[in-house]
């Protein structure tokens, strides 16, 4: 089905910022302001909010929007419109002024040739290629929703293992299990022994890290797997993920897209929200919708109660 294009709320633009000038005219002898407000008033203005159809991305997008609301800035939800080749467009023209998306995927996107890997390298050239559109991103949260190598938590007890190097330090043959096409990929185990000089034999289990992949780790058949560092499996297993310390595998960290119409008052409460976001709180709300069948907004506002931002 094709989705209808929305009329951008841009019509009253010009009057708003009339009606802005003369609000910061009449305020201008005003006491000290909020600094979160140090972009103006948001009265009046409604920011658009867009999500994927994604349960763990509408999730976010439904943090941002009762933190904004919380604060009395006026949201429009426009959430589960799909992947990036559907919203991409809108954010670009305006017609989205605020998106959770994730580093290291947009930035190809928008720069194919990037050779960034680590979060802080990708961050940073995602800025610029944000900035040449005419857009912003907003701080990158401490989340992220990303291919990872997990272990069992009775592997990694045994042999100390918090990052992909401690794998060194294992005395046993490994074997890695994932998707047959996952043998000949970078991150796959010719990638892992150039990148970290660790040998593993390869196994393909068929399912993209799902339910077989997790039984093969927890039976012993392998070692070593692929799962995205959001899936509610890795806290329902009690799986530990490795950290990728030298960009094996692309950095994927949630991170506000923002345009011109979201003000420096609007951004900080976002960035707020960004910051308070932990890997494992990630896991913890998408592991909500998925076994306990909830609605995002509840899930996010009892999230948002709990880290103080409501």
């Amino acid at each position: 089905m094709t989705r209808m294009t929305r009329t951008p709320l841009r019509s009253t633009q010009l009057g708003l910022a009339l009606v802005a000038v003369a609000s910061l005219t009449l305020t201008a002898c005003g006491g000290e302001s909020d600094p979160l407000s140090a972009g103006g008033d948001d009265s009046g203005e409604t920011i658009v909010i867009g999500s994927q159809d994604y349960y763990s991305n509408e999730i976010i997008a439904e943090a941002y929007a009762q933190a904004l609301e919380a604060a009395d800035i006026e949201v429009e939800r426009d959430f589960k419109i799909g992947q990036r080749e559907a919203y991409l467009p809108e954010i670009e023209n305006g017609s989205i002024d605020l998106f959770p998306e994730y580093t290291g995927p947009l930035l190809q996107i928008w720069k194919p040739d990037t050779q960034a890997r680590l979060a802080d390298d990708v961050y940073g050239e995602l800025v610029d290629a944000a900035d040449a559109k005419g857009l912003t991103v907003l701080d990158q949260s401490p989340a992220t929703d990303q291919d990872s190598y997990v272990v069992t938590r009775e592997f990694a007890e045994k042999y100390g293992l918090e990052t992909i190097d401690d794998l060194t330090k294992v005395t046993e043959k490994m074997t890695f299990g994932a998707n047959s096409e996952a043998e000949s990929r970078p991150n796959g185990p010719k990638g892992l022994k150039d990148t970290y000089g660790v040998d593993v034999a390869f196994t393909p289990i068929e399912d993209g890290g799902g339910p077989l992949t997790v039984k093969a780790l927890k039976d012993g058949d392998i070692q070593l797997a692929i799962i995205y560092t959001g899936d509610p499996s890795i806290k329902k297993n009690d799986l530990v993920t490795l950290e990728d310390t030298k960009g094996l595998f692309l950095a994927s960290h949630v991170v506000p897209v923002a345009s011109d119409d979201v003000s420096d008052k609007a951004a900080g409460i976002v960035n707020k929200v960004s910051a308070a976001m932990s890997p494992e709180d990630l896991v913890d709300l998408d592991a909500r919708s998925v076994d306990e069948q909830l609605p995002a907004a509840t899930i996010a506002k009892d999230w948002l109660e709990k880290e103080g931002l409501l």
